[in-house]
């Protein structure tokens, strides 16, 4: 996590607090060293932001402190809330753990009103909840912005294996599992790649740049071209 992003998710936790936080608690919600926290709270203060505590004794914000609110309708934070409850049922664990920051963040900007339409918990995303994928989905998300190139080890549904360069253009995220969608160089076309069948996943020598509005055009272009498998 990036300094920037830490020191707000640090103001939006002791914004939230209602009793003192410790530096531990918080490096184990951040998933940093307790050394961090420490420095990220001195740079903090030295920014006038009002904390208040020690190490041992925990730290507070202290009132009066605030950032610009957020303005949505009941209705949309009730699809915020729906949203990220539909996400935590996928097996992205990158995206789960980004939907909980964000839970935290748009939970601590908003107006005392809206804050009461998260935390009442009368919305809930219900069914089954995916499996752990055959590969981490945050390396085909970075690819498909970053316009890089993937060697895939795949196995199909008759259970035939192969390895596949792939320029992936797109992810399907449905409650069983995920689909890459990608330009697969083997068959010279697009091709679904059903993320529990792959068995390795890496980057690629070789970049793709320029060429993924034209693939993802070249997907939704027809129906038919999306239901063809690997």
């Amino acid at each position: 996590m990036r300094k920037a992003s830490r020191l707000f998710e640090i103001i939006q936790i002791l914004r939230l607090a209602r009793k003192p936080i410790t530096a531990a608690d918080m490096a184990e919600t951040l998933e940093v060293t307790v050394r961090s926290i420490y420095r990220d709270i001195a740079a903090l203060q030295a920014m006038r932001v009002p904390i208040e505590g020690g190490r041992g004794i925990g730290y507070i914000m202290r009132p009066g402190f605030d950032l610009p609110p957020l303005m949505f309708s009941i209705e949309e934070m009730e699809a915020i809330v729906l949203s990220l409850a539909l996400l935590d049922r996928t097996a992205d664990e990158e995206l789960k753990q980004a939907a909980r920051r964000v839970n935290r963040k748009i939970s601590g900007a908003v107006p005392a009103p809206l804050r009461q339409a998260m935390d009442n918990k009368a919305l809930y995303a219900w069914g089954s909840i995916a499996q752990p994928a055959g590969l981490d989905l945050a390396i085909v998300r970075r690819a498909i912005r970053d316009e890089r190139k993937l060697m895939l080890g795949y196995r199909d549904e008759l259970g035939r294996a192969s390895e596949r360069t792939i320029r992936p253009v797109a992810l399907i995220y449905y409650s069983q599992t995920a689909n890459i969608v990608a330009w697969c160089e083997l068959r010279q076309a697009i091709r679904n790649f059903r993320s529990d069948r792959v068995e390795h996943c890496e980057e690629a020598d070789g970049f793709f740049k320029g060429e993924g509005d034209g693939l993802r055009e070249l997907w939704t272009s027809g129906w038919t071209e999306k239901a063809v498998p690997a």
